[in-house]
């Protein structure tokens, strides 16, 4: 039997998602001169929740774009039978040049995955500035890499998993810590 503890419910979600919206909004004075992206996957359905939330703080909309690092990643792994990486795009319908950037992901754990979004990002323009919002931080970092926005904080052992699950891909909202 697994040992699963429920972390975040979906009001934790909306309420910690709403909060970090404020915090964008006020660190950057507004949204001029600002864009969300989203890490695929979870990452860009918790971008798309913080544009709807910025939107209605705010009264305009920010941009939101999408980006994939399978290609940047350090650790890259072949996932279909060619022994090709699965490619799943990235999808920025703005210039990211002289933009306030703000990667959006689900969980943030050694940072191999944003600095890989970061490479992506560099190839797409240069930003005035990247800024970091994740739903969960759960530390181990092995890269100097530190969230700007934290839904939550979780102190974990290495061999805990955190899962995410959102409704657009799981059918409902929660964040769970199991044991590997």
């Amino acid at each position: 039997m697994e040992n699963k503890r429920i972390l975040l419910d979906d009001q934790a979600i909306r309420r910690a998602l709403t909060r970090i919206a404020h915090e964008i909004l006020e660190r950057n004075k507004g949204i001029e001169n600002t864009m969300l992206v989203g890490i695929k996957t979870r990452g860009i359905y918790l971008a798309e929740r913080l544009a709807e939330r910025i939107e209605q703080i705010e009264g305009s909309a920010i941009s939101v774009g999408e980006v994939d690092i399978t290609m940047y990643r350090d650790d890259l792994t072949h996932k279909n039978e060619d022994q090709d990486p699965l490619i799943k795009g990235t999808s920025i319908s703005k210039d990211v040049t002289d933009q306030k950037v703000i990667l959006i992901d689900d969980v943030l754990y050694t940072g191999r995955t944003v600095r890989a979004a970061m490479d992506a990002l560099m190839d797409l323009g240069r930003p005035s500035q990247i800024q970091l919002a994740v739903l969960v931080d759960r530390g181990h970092r092995e890269l100097p890499i530190r969230p700007d926005y934290v839904g939550k904080n979780v102190p974990t052992a290495k061999e805990e998993i955190i899962e995410v699950a959102l409704t657009e891909v799981d059918d409902f909202d929660q964040v769970s810590l199991s044991q590997s």
